[in-house]
């Protein structure tokens, strides 16, 4: 994999593992997974989670839900967040919840769908429609950020996404630019 190397930090392999991709691109091919990795892939887009964090939304956590708000912990890192679902996601959330969790395991119903259900899913498609940017669910993270970075700075963006380092924060709201350069550097 090509290095590049920004802001002091080698990305050649961790933090730039996944593509950025344009919220348009992104959308279509969102419209071609299954109904409930779709509605993940949307809260993730909608609200910078994780897909792992967001899988992990339980139905209670809807329900108590007041005008959209919810509680979340962070699989990751622990720290709470609390952020606004739009109501046209939490209701098509709470419309496919399972009994304890909203993305059920397709086996046990008392275990969240895993990351790996929504990655294979997405790549699937990438596949199908011969997507060159190498993209996964995290890809939804990075859209998040770089339009965040364009309306409210990297501070915000910064404090939004949890980051303690404002070098990696860089990393995901520059991620078009990151991408960009990365491409035009595997050009001959």
């Amino acid at each position: 994999m090509d290095e590049l190397t920004f802001l002091g930090l080698t990305t050649g392999g961790d933090l730039l593992r996944t593509d950025y991709i344009h919220r348009e691109e992104l959308q279509h091919l969102l419209a071609a997974l299954t109904a409930e990795n779709r509605l993940a892939m949307e809260i993730s887009l909608a609200l910078g989670l994780r897909i792992g964090d967001v899988l992990n939304l339980r139905k209670n956590d809807l329900l108590n839900a007041n005008d959209g708000r919810i509680t979340i912990r962070e699989l990751k890192t622990g720290k709470t967040r609390r952020l606004r679902l739009p109501i046209e996601l939490l209701q098509r959330a709470l419309s496919i919840a399972g009994r304890i969790y909203v993305f059920e395991h397709r086996i046990d119903w008392r275990k969240p769908r895993t990351r790996q259900a929504v990655f294979k899913d997405l790549k699937r498609i990438a596949r199908a429609f011969r997507v060159r940017p190498n993209i996964a669910p995290h890809s939804a993270r990075k859209v998040w950020a770089v339009e965040k970075y364009h309306q409210a700075g990297l501070k915000r963006v910064q404090e939004l996404l949890g980051h303690s380092s404002e070098a990696v924060t860089c990393i995901y709201a520059m991620a078009d630019e990151l991408t960009e350069r990365r491409t035009k550097s595997r050009r001959p």
